[in-house]
């Protein structure tokens, strides 16, 4: 009898042990499982990279901020070579003093002066709306010599990357893949809003770059274009 009491005791304590040993590991293998540091970093740095492409992509390559803000300028008549000035100046005239009755005239040869150079509008047309809403006049001037001007009055546009103003044979009303098939560069636009001078380069022929197109260079777009005529 005693035997098998001692058995039976050794027997539950065995199975005490044993469940306590059980419920040990399961509390230890429901523990909560600890993410890597390295794993949190490169999830970190791959946001970062992401938010990066986006805003260059909007910022850099579309030009977004140009929806909001515009690039104004506000350029006098362009002046020439020949010190012809597009706009009128306001110097004063002066005049000769009145010669004395005693003395005789003086018999002193006249010479004319050389007529001063006028500025004329040779060509000019108004714009119209394209891709962008676009309004104002150009217009080619010319003091009679080899040089010329395209001038913008009134200009107004949208504002947009890479922005250029071309003299193009291609029609306001033609295919606007062609606008950039046959054309002469005449630089970036200075701004999207207001009066302003880009010198033709001499011998560029006027009767056949019969057209002005505001041309966006990056996405291949004609903002606005106007006929010279």
């Amino acid at each position: 009898m005693t035997s098998t009491t001692q058995q039976d005791d050794q027997g539950q304590g065995s199975d005490g042990q044993g469940s306590d040993g059980t419920a040990g590991g399961s509390d230890g293998g429901a523990g909560p499982a600890r993410r890597s540091p390295v794993r949190r970093w490169t999830l970190v740095a791959a946001v970062v990279v992401a938010v990066g492409a986006v805003a260059w992509l909007a910022f850099g390559w579309f030009g977004v901020q140009g929806l909001f803000l515009d690039d104004e300028v506000n350029e006098a008549g362009p002046t020439f070579e020949s010190g012809a000035q597009a706009e009128p100046s306001d110097l004063p005239t002066t005049v000769p003093p009145a010669s004395t009755p005693s003395a005789p005239p003086a018999t002193t040869p006249t010479t004319s002066a050389p007529a001063a150079p006028v500025i004329e509008v040779v060509a000019a047309g108004d714009f119209v709306s394209l891709d962008h809403a676009t309004s104002g006049r150009a217009s080619v001037l010319t003091d009679g010599t080899d040089q010329r001007f395209l001038r913008l009055e009134g200009f107004a546009t949208d504002n947009g990357p890479d922005l250029d103003v071309y003299l193009t044979t291609t029609a306001p009303d033609g295919e606007e893949s062609t606008f950039d098939d046959d054309f002469v560069d005449l630089g970036d636009l200075q701004g999207n809003v207001g009066d302003q001078n880009y010198e033709i380069p001499a011998g560029v022929d006027l009767d056949r770059y019969t057209n002005v197109v505001i041309w966006c260079v990056r996405f291949a777009s004609a903002f606005g274009a106007a006929p010279l005529a």
